[in-house]
């Protein structure tokens, strides 16, 4: 890869994968179960910065290695499990000298064409998530995931027949219900961590509404909250989820209406000047958004109070 050049290389296929890592040919062209034990990383100028084509599924335990992911290093001392899909870029900056145990799941798009696992892949919100938010496993559920592996693994091994994909695709949705339970425990495990995390939403949130100096330039955004928040915008959403049953978007407009009523019931200021000061282009929206959570106008709440 030319040193100048900046964009990412482009992994196209999973055996130009194992060729990078130096393993013998994939059994199959379109899914690979790979052992991280015998990985290489002498193609050092590509794991620099790249990108693939494919689904990966990754659980890995004893490296101390260094994993950029974004704008971020993540460091690999503990065991995690990842997601990551097509497109995705990353790098890898170091590989420590601890053994490295576990396995990466890829997988190509077109192995689920035409199953219904294709059309809701998307709804797997974890293969959105950052590296940062990787599930946490127990002792049974690593065992539980190894053992999936292990059979997916074995199952490449045999010859490929008119029931191969059918086997593999089943296999593939098997493991993404697991990783579906186990990331909805970890909400619920690791609740104080993520009642810490609350708790700083809302004093971002209260920084944003109770500016009394000057209007904000834009609606606070769910982007903008979780990077504000080092968090991915689908995992601040989940989290929130499990913890208030409101998505993102619905818990920042509940802290809109709540911060409206205050200007509307202690100051002197007109519908529009309260809809600029928090950020709406048009006071229409702010007009509907309001009615739609309280069943009235800000002109009737206001009267309410006279």
């Amino acid at each position: 890869m030319n040193k100048t050049d900046q964009s990412p290389y482009q992994i196209s296929s999973i055996s130009e994968l194992h060729r990078l890592f130096a393993l013998s040919k994939p059994d199959h062209p379109l899914v690979s179960v790979i052992d991280f034990a015998l990985l290489s990383y002498k193609h050092s100028d590509v794991w620099k910065h790249f990108t693939n084509d494919f689904y990966c599924i990754a659980i890995k335990t004893g490296t101390n290695g260094k994993f950029r992911y974004g704008q971020q290093d993540y460091d690999f001392e503990e065991g995690i499990m990842t997601f990551t899909k097509p497109g995705q870029v990353f790098s890898v900056r170091e590989t420590g000298g601890k053994p490295v145990n576990g396995y990466m799941l890829v997988f190509k798009p077109a192995l689920i064409q035409n199953y219904p696992l294709a059309k809701h892949i998307k709804d797997y919100g974890f293969f959105s998530y950052s590296v940062a938010e990787a599930l946490h496993l127990s002792v049974k559920e690593e065992e539980i995931i190894f053992s999936l592996l292990k059979q997916m693994q074995q199952e490449l091994k045999n010859n490929i027949d008119q029931y191969s994909q059918d086997v593999m695709v089943s296999h593939v949705e098997l493991l993404l219900s697991y990783s579906n339970r186990f990331y909805n425990r970890q909400f619920i495990t690791r609740k104080a961590v993520h009642h810490d995390l609350l708790t700083r939403l809302e004093e971002i949130l209260t920084g944003y509404f109770e500016n009394d100096k000057k209007a904000m330039p834009t609606l606070p955004s769910v982007k903008i909250l979780a990077e504000e928040l080092n968090l991915s915008a689908n995992y601040l959403s989940d989290m929130l989820r499990s913890l208030t049953g409101q998505s993102t978007l619905q818990y920042i407009h509940n802290h809109i209406i709540e911060a409206a009523k205050v200007l509307l019931s202690t100051t002197s200021l007109n519908v529009s000047e309260i809809a600029y000061r928090f950020g709406f282009e048009y006071p229409q929206s702010f007009n509907k958004l309001f009615k739609k959570k309280t069943m009235q106008t800000p002109l009737q709440y206001r009267q309410s109070f006279n």
